[in-house]
């Protein structure tokens, strides 16, 4: 319930850094795109910086998580960062969520406890063989390169989408990373934690993954980069989870409800994206005069 708990904290964090971040992050020209000059004019900007805080939060929160539990349950439960996000932001400016966005909520939230009872993750080691992170490090690096390349030859929401799973298999290595050096400080106390490799590989991921994001939200639409980022960072965590951690998830006809639970989870990751205040804009859209 411990891991439970700060993952929803975590998830309400980020969901609230996540829109903070693209309303700075669209003020900034293109020609400053996957430039480290994009970060100055971001530090420039109050909303970027309150993001930012925010993602530091999640960060503690997350740790706590990860620590007390399988990285297979921790990392999902961040799908529903955007709805609750949403649905807290509505409230606070006392502002009436349209019924497309409602059904968003309600296909995110299905979609996740579905996925969740069907796979049934758990088990699994608090930690990982040193030598078993040779292979992880260097297929994930190949896979972020290609997706890198591939968005470079590519512009608007094509390129959003593509640097939104960069992003997300950054920030997946980073809880991986994370999750790993809790072992050590649970195990060895602080000095073994600041001793451990995997906690600056873990901060060198996280930067990396930050500046991803930075660049994919200037590039794309929140409809393109949101799915990417949401799906992307809970399927790969899973995925490094299983092979890394020796977690346990359900296979055989049980991946027809978690396919179901995944189609869920996407289609109301889009239609929520495509909000007015996932965009950062509390205002309904005008309506046209024939």
């Amino acid at each position: 319930m411990i891991s439970v708990l700060f993952a929803l904290l975590t998830a309400l964090s980020n969901g609230s850094a996540s829109v903070l971040q693209r309303r700075a992050a669209r003020t900034v020209p293109d020609s400053e795109a996957m430039r480290l000059s994009l970060i100055g004019h971001l530090l420039r900007r109050p909303l970027w910086l309150a993001g930012i805080g925010l993602v530091i939060v999640a960060a503690v929160c997350q740790a706590v998580a990860l620590a007390t539990g399988p990285i297979a349950v921790v990392q999902p439960i961040f799908v529903i960062e955007l709805p609750a996000t949403l649905l807290m932001a509505a409230s606070v400016m006392r502002v009436r969520l349209p019924r497309r966005t409602w059904y968003g909520v309600a296909a995110v939230t299905l979609g996740l406890a579905l996925g969740m009872a069907s796979a049934a993750p758990g088990g699994g080691s608090a930690s990982v063989p040193a030598l078993a992170w040779i292979p992880a490090l260097v297929l994930t690096g190949l896979f972020e390169a290609a997706l890198i390349a591939a968005a470079l030859g590519s512009r608007g929401n094509t390129r959003g989408a593509l640097l939104g799973l960069a992003a997300a298999c950054g920030y997946a290595l980073t809880a991986a990373l994370m999750k790993d050096a809790m072992a050590r400080l649970t195990d060895g106390g602080v000095g073994a934690l600041f001793s451990a490799w995997q906690l600056y590989a873990m901060a060198a991921a996280g930067v990396g993954a930050l500046f991803l994001l930075q660049n994919a939200l200037q590039a794309g639409t929140l409809v393109a980069v949101q799915p990417m980022l949401t799906l992307g960072d809970a399927l790969i965590s899973v995925a490094y989870g299983v092979t890394l951690f020796g977690e346990d998830l359900r296979t055989g006809w049980w991946l027809l409800p978690v396919a179901v639970a995944l189609a869920l989870i996407a289609a109301g990751c889009v239609e929520l994206a495509r909000s007015p205040l996932a965009a950062g804009d509390p205002r309904p859209p005008a309506r046209r005069v024939d």
